[in-house]
């Protein structure tokens, strides 16, 4: 399979509970990252994430997949049409 670009959009709704975890599958699936942008929202305690990747459909279904599986985490992600 080949390689796309996309993104991940991911929030966290508490940082405290979840942010390690999320950051231990990001670590985990870093060859696929190309460039990351985190913003706490100190307001609520709630954190956006936004990812640009380079990855097969595979790929992101197994990282999106693990994300979302993580209590209090919002997970949506797409792939450019062309490879």
């Amino acid at each position: 399979m080949l390689k796309r670009l996309g993104f991940v959009g991911i929030i966290i709704q508490d940082r405290k509970v979840s942010a390690g975890l999320v950051n231990g599958i990001l670590s985990e699936f870093g060859q696929i990252i190309v460039g990351r942008m985190g913003i706490p929202h100190l307001k609520d305690k709630r954190s956006i994430i936004t990812l640009i990747v380079e990855a097969t459909t595979d790929e992101l279904g197994a990282l999106t997949g693990k994300l979302g599986k993580i209590p209090g985490v919002s997970v949506k992600s797409g792939l450019s049409k062309f490879e």
